[in-house]
């Protein structure tokens, strides 16, 4: 093997060892100008979503469309799936964070906000991001690897979303969501698509607290369709402990190889 090759591999090496605290990301956004309009086809978010769920086995999904209208926080959310049946979990929040909202499907709440698929379907989770006090957090009942939702009108009036992930009460990960930043509404009713899933055991968690921004303190977030796993449901992939000995040992081939030659 040439010595280029080798110089690949050290690098490949030396990308393995640096990736010890990644999560794996799927992200998509679909942009939208329009409170009363919602978006006829989510292209891209539906493609962060497939990729996302590509990579679970028989993960259950929160759509909110059991749940009833104006409901708030505490609220019990449900999982249902083969794999994820025993797991169960609460949104928290204050008495001012959100609650159930429902719309006629194929329309807007009249602000931009709606569920997905905006045809079929009614309700989402409605949170306001006027301050920190309204920032909301999902407890699991146990770890879980894998997590991901649908955010609708997110950011359109210069909001961002975090999401801070805990085990334990230990954080385990920090993750901005990177949605298109707008102002004064430019983006009402743009959707998009998170989801995120543990490389390793060491990245599991049971909570995730939402931390909601917004520049002129007047915006307000939709979310729908939650989707969990375990960590045994999220397909196999070389963890950052096993991919740097991995590459070792091509590493170490390659060297024999080459002074056999």
């Amino acid at each position: 093997m040439k010595l280029l090759s080798l110089s690949l591999l050290a690098t490949l090496a030396m990308v393995g060892t640096g990736s010890a605290n990644a999560y794996s990301t799927f992200f998509g956004e679909d942009l939208n100008n329009s409170a009363t309009e919602p978006l006829p086809s989510t292209t891209k978010s539906d493609a962060a979503r497939a990729a996302f769920l590509s990579k679970l086995v028989k993960p259950g999904t929160e759509t909110f469309e059991t749940q009833e209208t104006g409901a708030p926080a505490p609220l019990t959310l449900n999982f249902p799936g083969t794999g994820a049946a025993g797991v169960s979990a609460t949104l928290f929040g204050t008495a001012t964070t959100g609650k159930v909202v429902a719309v006629t499907p194929g329309e807007t709440n009249g602000a931009g906000r709606y569920s997905i698929p905006s045809e079929t379907s009614s309700k989402f989770w409605e949170a306001d991001a006027v301050s920190a006090a309204n920032n909301f957090s999902i407890s699991f009942s146990q770890a879980i690897g894998a997590f991901g939702f649908y955010g609708v009108d997110i950011g359109d009036f210069g909001g961002q979303l975090t999401l801070q992930l805990l085990n334990d009460d230990e954080q385990v990960g920090l993750l901005t969501v990177p949605n298109t930043i707008g102002f004064q509404g430019s983006t009402d009713g743009s959707v998009l698509y998170f989801g995120l899933s543990a490389q390793d055991a060491n990245q599991v968690f049971d909570r995730v607290n939402f931390r909601l921004t917004a520049d002129n303190l007047t915006d307000v977030f939709a979310f729908d369709n939650f989707t969990i796993a375990e960590r045994s449901q999220v397909t196999p992939v070389p963890t950052p402990a096993t991919l740097p000995l991995l590459v070792a040992g091509l590493l170490a081939l390659a060297l024999t190889r080459r002074r056999a030659h």
